[in-house]
Protein backbone atom coordinates (compact mmCIF):
# COMPACT_ATOMS: atom_id res chain seq x y z
CA UNK A 1 0.00 0.00 0.00
CA UNK A 2 1.31 3.43 -0.95
CA UNK A 3 0.42 6.71 0.73
CA UNK A 4 0.35 10.27 -0.56
CA UNK A 5 -0.45 13.31 1.52
CA UNK A 6 -2.39 16.28 0.21
CA UNK A 7 -1.64 19.12 2.58
CA UNK A 8 -1.71 18.52 6.32
CA UNK A 9 -5.20 17.04 6.66
CA UNK A 10 -5.88 14.68 3.75
CA UNK A 11 -4.23 11.37 2.92
CA UNK A 12 -4.68 9.07 -0.06
CA UNK A 13 -3.88 5.39 0.34
CA UNK A 14 -3.62 3.27 -2.79
CA UNK A 15 -4.04 -0.40 -2.00
CA UNK A 16 -1.69 -2.52 -4.06
CA UNK A 17 -4.29 -5.24 -4.58
CA UNK A 18 -7.76 -4.59 -5.91
CA UNK A 19 -7.43 -1.12 -7.47
CA UNK A 20 -9.00 0.53 -4.42
CA UNK A 21 -7.98 3.93 -3.05
CA UNK A 22 -8.83 5.48 0.31
CA UNK A 23 -9.47 9.19 0.61
CA UNK A 24 -8.71 9.74 4.28
CA UNK A 25 -9.92 12.71 6.33
CA UNK A 26 -7.07 13.26 8.78
CA UNK A 27 -7.66 16.28 10.99
CA UNK A 28 -8.29 14.49 14.30
CA UNK A 29 -7.70 17.47 16.59
CA UNK A 30 -10.73 19.18 15.05
CA UNK A 31 -12.88 16.05 14.46
CA UNK A 32 -12.22 16.58 10.74
CA UNK A 33 -13.95 19.96 10.65
CA UNK A 34 -13.50 21.23 7.10
CA UNK A 35 -11.30 24.32 7.08
CA UNK A 36 -10.33 26.25 3.96
CA UNK A 37 -7.02 24.39 3.80
CA UNK A 38 -8.66 21.01 4.26
CA UNK A 39 -11.28 21.76 1.58
CA UNK A 40 -8.55 22.67 -0.87
CA UNK A 41 -6.75 19.42 -0.08
CA UNK A 42 -9.89 17.30 -0.56
CA UNK A 43 -10.41 18.86 -3.98
CA UNK A 44 -6.78 18.26 -4.93
CA UNK A 45 -6.90 14.65 -3.82
CA UNK A 46 -10.11 14.05 -5.78
CA UNK A 47 -8.58 15.57 -8.90
CA UNK A 48 -5.61 13.21 -8.63
CA UNK A 49 -7.82 10.16 -8.02
CA UNK A 50 -10.08 11.05 -10.93
CA UNK A 51 -7.11 11.04 -13.29
CA UNK A 52 -5.67 7.75 -12.01
CA UNK A 53 -6.87 5.04 -14.38
CA UNK A 54 -5.64 2.32 -12.02
CA UNK A 55 -8.24 3.32 -9.42
CA UNK A 56 -11.59 1.58 -9.85
CA UNK A 57 -13.21 2.43 -6.50
CA UNK A 58 -12.66 5.00 -3.75
CA UNK A 59 -13.47 4.69 -0.04
CA UNK A 60 -13.87 7.86 2.01
CA UNK A 61 -12.65 7.25 5.56
CA UNK A 62 -11.69 9.08 8.76
CA UNK A 63 -8.82 8.73 11.21
CA UNK A 64 -10.85 10.11 14.14
CA UNK A 65 -12.23 7.45 16.47
CA UNK A 66 -15.46 9.29 17.29
CA UNK A 67 -16.21 11.25 14.13
CA UNK A 68 -16.35 10.91 10.40
CA UNK A 69 -16.55 14.70 9.92
CA UNK A 70 -18.40 17.34 11.93
CA UNK A 71 -18.83 19.72 8.99
CA UNK A 72 -17.54 23.23 8.42
CA UNK A 73 -14.86 24.67 10.69
CA UNK A 74 -17.04 27.17 12.55
CA UNK A 75 -14.12 28.37 14.68
CA UNK A 76 -12.37 29.48 11.51
CA UNK A 77 -15.54 31.04 10.17
CA UNK A 78 -16.13 32.96 13.39
CA UNK A 79 -13.22 35.21 12.41
CA UNK A 80 -14.42 35.73 8.83
CA UNK A 81 -15.76 38.91 7.36
CA UNK A 82 -18.47 38.64 4.73
CA UNK A 83 -15.75 39.09 2.10
CA UNK A 84 -13.73 36.24 3.62
CA UNK A 85 -16.75 33.95 3.53
CA UNK A 86 -17.44 34.83 -0.07
CA UNK A 87 -13.83 34.09 -1.04
CA UNK A 88 -13.96 30.76 0.76
CA UNK A 89 -17.12 29.59 -0.98
CA UNK A 90 -15.61 28.27 -4.24
CA UNK A 91 -12.88 26.50 -2.26
CA UNK A 92 -15.31 24.63 -0.01
CA UNK A 93 -17.66 23.94 -2.87
CA UNK A 94 -14.76 22.41 -4.76
CA UNK A 95 -14.26 19.84 -2.01
CA UNK A 96 -17.85 18.57 -2.16
CA UNK A 97 -18.06 18.57 -5.94
CA UNK A 98 -14.67 16.87 -6.05
CA UNK A 99 -16.08 13.86 -4.21
CA UNK A 100 -19.39 14.00 -6.10
CA UNK A 101 -17.71 14.06 -9.50
CA UNK A 102 -15.26 11.22 -8.95
CA UNK A 103 -15.75 9.07 -12.07
CA UNK A 104 -15.50 5.75 -10.22
CA UNK A 105 -17.81 4.25 -7.57
CA UNK A 106 -17.32 5.76 -4.12
CA UNK A 107 -18.15 4.32 -0.69
CA UNK A 108 -18.28 6.35 2.53
CA UNK A 109 -17.22 4.59 5.75
CA UNK A 110 -19.06 6.47 8.50
CA UNK A 111 -18.77 6.21 12.25
CA UNK A 112 -19.53 8.71 15.01
CA UNK A 113 -20.59 12.18 13.98
CA UNK A 114 -21.27 12.94 10.32
CA UNK A 115 -22.94 16.31 10.54
CA UNK A 116 -23.50 19.20 8.15
CA UNK A 117 -20.76 19.23 5.56
CA UNK A 118 -19.51 15.92 6.95
CA UNK A 119 -22.77 14.21 6.09
CA UNK A 120 -22.76 15.99 2.72
CA UNK A 121 -19.38 14.43 1.93
CA UNK A 122 -20.95 11.04 2.63
CA UNK A 123 -24.04 11.90 0.57
CA UNK A 124 -21.74 12.73 -2.35
CA UNK A 125 -20.66 9.09 -2.37
CA UNK A 126 -22.56 6.34 -4.16
CA UNK A 127 -22.94 4.08 -1.11
CA UNK A 128 -22.79 4.86 2.63
CA UNK A 129 -21.64 2.16 5.05
CA UNK A 130 -22.13 3.15 8.70
CA UNK A 131 -21.43 1.50 12.01
CA UNK A 132 -23.74 1.53 15.04
CA UNK A 133 -22.12 4.65 16.51
CA UNK A 134 -23.02 6.84 13.53
CA UNK A 135 -25.00 10.04 14.08
CA UNK A 136 -25.92 11.94 10.91
CA UNK A 137 -27.75 15.15 10.12
CA UNK A 138 -27.85 18.52 8.38
CA UNK A 139 -28.11 21.09 11.20
CA UNK A 140 -27.21 24.18 9.16
CA UNK A 141 -30.46 26.11 9.69
CA UNK A 142 -29.77 26.02 13.44
CA UNK A 143 -26.74 28.26 12.88
CA UNK A 144 -28.34 30.55 10.33
CA UNK A 145 -27.31 29.03 7.00
CA UNK A 146 -28.46 26.17 4.78
CA UNK A 147 -26.68 23.02 3.63
CA UNK A 148 -24.14 24.25 1.08
CA UNK A 149 -22.30 21.07 0.09
CA UNK A 150 -25.13 19.56 -1.92
CA UNK A 151 -27.40 18.54 0.94
CA UNK A 152 -30.59 20.18 -0.32
CA UNK A 153 -30.19 18.33 -3.61
CA UNK A 154 -28.63 15.02 -2.61
CA UNK A 155 -30.80 14.23 0.40
CA UNK A 156 -34.15 14.44 -1.48
CA UNK A 157 -32.74 12.15 -4.16
CA UNK A 158 -31.95 9.63 -1.44
CA UNK A 159 -35.02 9.78 0.83
CA UNK A 160 -37.63 11.85 -1.02
CA UNK A 161 -38.62 15.51 -0.81
CA UNK A 162 -40.87 15.39 2.27
CA UNK A 163 -38.45 13.37 4.40
CA UNK A 164 -35.54 15.60 3.36
CA UNK A 165 -37.55 18.71 4.22
CA UNK A 166 -38.34 17.39 7.70
CA UNK A 167 -34.71 16.56 8.39
CA UNK A 168 -33.30 19.83 7.03
CA UNK A 169 -35.95 22.11 8.59
CA UNK A 170 -35.76 20.43 12.02
CA UNK A 171 -31.93 20.27 11.97
CA UNK A 172 -32.19 17.11 14.04
CA UNK A 173 -29.53 14.48 14.47
CA UNK A 174 -30.36 10.92 13.46
CA UNK A 175 -28.74 7.93 15.13
CA UNK A 176 -27.60 4.87 13.23
CA UNK A 177 -30.63 2.60 13.61
CA UNK A 178 -33.08 5.24 12.43
CA UNK A 179 -30.68 6.37 9.71
CA UNK A 180 -30.73 2.84 8.34
CA UNK A 181 -34.53 2.69 8.47
CA UNK A 182 -34.88 6.02 6.66
CA UNK A 183 -32.33 5.19 3.98
CA UNK A 184 -29.89 7.88 5.11
CA UNK A 185 -27.24 5.15 5.08
CA UNK A 186 -27.19 1.99 3.00
CA UNK A 187 -25.47 -0.61 5.13
CA UNK A 188 -25.25 -0.85 8.93
CA UNK A 189 -22.41 -2.81 10.51
CA UNK A 190 -21.19 -3.42 14.03
CA UNK A 191 -19.20 -0.76 15.87
CA UNK A 192 -15.72 -0.29 14.46
CA UNK A 193 -16.41 -2.29 11.29
CA UNK A 194 -17.35 0.54 8.89
CA UNK A 195 -13.94 0.90 7.25
CA UNK A 196 -13.46 -2.85 6.93
CA UNK A 197 -16.91 -3.33 5.39
CA UNK A 198 -16.52 -0.36 3.04
CA UNK A 199 -13.13 -1.59 1.82
CA UNK A 200 -14.52 -5.08 1.26
CA UNK A 201 -17.38 -3.66 -0.79
CA UNK A 202 -14.99 -1.47 -2.76
CA UNK A 203 -12.74 -4.46 -3.47
CA UNK A 204 -15.71 -6.41 -4.80
CA UNK A 205 -16.72 -3.46 -6.98
CA UNK A 206 -13.16 -3.00 -8.24
CA UNK A 207 -13.04 -6.58 -9.48
CA UNK A 208 -15.39 -5.59 -12.28
CA UNK A 209 -14.68 -3.87 -15.60
CA UNK A 210 -13.22 -0.37 -15.12
CA UNK A 211 -14.85 0.74 -18.36
CA UNK A 212 -18.17 -0.70 -17.25
CA UNK A 213 -17.95 0.84 -13.78
CA UNK A 214 -17.30 4.36 -15.07
CA UNK A 215 -20.03 4.10 -17.68
CA UNK A 216 -22.56 2.67 -15.23
CA UNK A 217 -21.86 5.45 -12.74
CA UNK A 218 -22.21 8.05 -15.47
CA UNK A 219 -25.56 6.60 -16.54
CA UNK A 220 -26.83 6.45 -12.96
CA UNK A 221 -25.85 10.03 -12.22
CA UNK A 222 -26.93 11.62 -15.50
CA UNK A 223 -30.22 9.76 -15.54
CA UNK A 224 -31.39 11.00 -12.14
CA UNK A 225 -34.40 13.25 -12.42
CA UNK A 226 -34.99 12.60 -16.09
CA UNK A 227 -38.18 11.08 -17.45
CA UNK A 228 -37.94 7.44 -18.48
CA UNK A 229 -37.50 8.08 -22.19
CA UNK A 230 -34.65 10.56 -21.62
CA UNK A 231 -33.09 8.28 -19.02
CA UNK A 232 -33.04 5.38 -21.44
CA UNK A 233 -31.21 7.55 -23.95
CA UNK A 234 -28.58 8.26 -21.30
CA UNK A 235 -28.29 4.54 -20.67
CA UNK A 236 -27.98 3.77 -24.38
CA UNK A 237 -25.13 6.24 -24.76
CA UNK A 238 -23.32 4.64 -21.82
CA UNK A 239 -23.96 1.16 -23.25
CA UNK A 240 -22.44 2.18 -26.56
CA UNK A 241 -19.36 3.45 -24.72
CA UNK A 242 -18.81 -0.04 -23.30
CA UNK A 243 -20.15 -2.38 -25.96
CA UNK A 244 -17.19 -2.01 -28.31
CA UNK A 245 -14.48 -1.78 -25.65
CA UNK A 246 -11.63 -4.12 -24.90
CA UNK A 247 -13.22 -4.78 -21.51
CA UNK A 248 -16.39 -6.08 -23.15
CA UNK A 249 -14.39 -8.43 -25.40
CA UNK A 250 -12.34 -9.68 -22.45
CA UNK A 251 -15.41 -10.12 -20.24
CA UNK A 252 -17.22 -12.28 -22.80
CA UNK A 253 -14.07 -14.31 -23.50
CA UNK A 254 -13.38 -14.88 -19.81
CA UNK A 255 -16.97 -15.99 -19.20
CA UNK A 256 -16.82 -18.55 -21.99
CA UNK A 257 -13.37 -19.75 -20.94
CA UNK A 258 -14.44 -19.95 -17.28
CA UNK A 259 -11.60 -17.80 -16.00
CA UNK A 260 -11.16 -14.52 -14.17
CA UNK A 261 -11.13 -11.50 -16.55
CA UNK A 262 -7.91 -9.58 -17.06
CA UNK A 263 -9.42 -6.18 -17.78
CA UNK A 264 -7.51 -4.00 -20.24
CA UNK A 265 -9.42 -0.97 -18.94
CA UNK A 266 -10.18 0.40 -22.37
Amino acid sequence: MSEERFGEFVLVRRHEQGHVAELVLDRPKAMNAVSTEMARSIAGACAALGEDREVRAVVLTSTHERAFCVGADLKERNSFSDADLLRQRPVTRGAYTGVLELPVPTVAAVHGFALGGGFELALACDVIVADRTAVVGLPEVSVGVIPGGGGTQLLPRRVGAARAAELIFSARRVEAAEAGELGLVDQLVEEGRDREAALALAARIAGNSPVGLRAAKRALRLGQGLDLRAGLEVEDAAWRATAFSGDRAEGVAAFNERRKPQWPGE
